[in-house]
């Protein structure tokens, strides 16, 4: 979670901080976040409206705190996820179905936020922003958190020039790099499917599945 003005220190205070966030959400669902306010959240969660700002400066401020737990809750689901697969009949000799499997668990997870999480829709895991704005950070913070909740599927092998200080160094850019595409990709893809169908359209849903792997083949096979 980005910095607040002030860390809550005791349990009525970290509760105070989640009502605020979980108010903020369930907002987002009914207004547009040009329409929210501090106000309107400290109604919501029937707290003083000093209590909001103890934490946070504006409604901005809020809205990037909820993205970050929507990123935190969203790494939380995918490693659940994962962990039942590890001991489930399908599970391979080193457990779970190797990076395939656990991408599609990435796909699968989102869609289960951005249909059910409050807040999700608009939030996501960054600002709202106007459509004409250029991309920003979030998409780079969900990339290399993905790469690191899944390090353990990814080691498939020594790639070419391991071994060595430069030839490691290479690979990881080189996988950084091929996470950070295949997130965006996926992100427009997925926008792409939900405004064909609010549930998400199946089809483009499986084509954007089967892009990431072949895509990701290259870097990870």
């Amino acid at each position: 979670m980005p910095p607040l003005r002030r860390q809550p220190v005791q349990r009525r205070s970290a509760e105070r901080l989640g009502r605020i966030l979980d108010a903020c959400a369930e907002l987002l669902d009914e207004i547009s976040y040009e329409e929210l306010s501090t106000r309107a959240v400290a109604e919501r969660a029937n707290v003083p409206i000093g209590s909001v700002y103890r934490f946070f400066s504006n409604k901005r401020a809020m809205a990037e705190a909820l993205a970050h737990r929507n990123l935190d809750e969203y790494a939380a689901r995918i490693t659940r996820r994962l962990a039942a697969s590890e001991s489930g009949p399908d599970s391979g000799p080193n457990g779970g179905g190797g990076w395939r499997e656990a991408m599609d668990v990435v796909v699968d997870e989102y869609l289960a936020m951005k249909r059910g999480a409050p807040g999700f829709a608009l939030i996501e895991f960054g600002n709202p922003v106007p459509a004409t704005a250029q991309p920003q950070q979030p998409n780079h913070l969900v990339a290399d958190r993905l790469r690191m909740l899944l390090a353990d599927r990814l080691a498939t092998g020594a790639p070419a020039g391991a071994g060595d200080a430069a030839g490691d160094e290479a690979a990881e850019e080189r996988l950084r790099v091929a996470f950070l595409l295949a997130v965006e990709a996926a992100d427009a893809l997925l926008r792409l499917a939900f405004r064909v169908d609010p549930e998400g359209d199946p089809a483009i849903v499986a084509e954007t599945k089967e892009l990431l792997r072949a895509y990701l083949a290259r870097v990870l096979d």
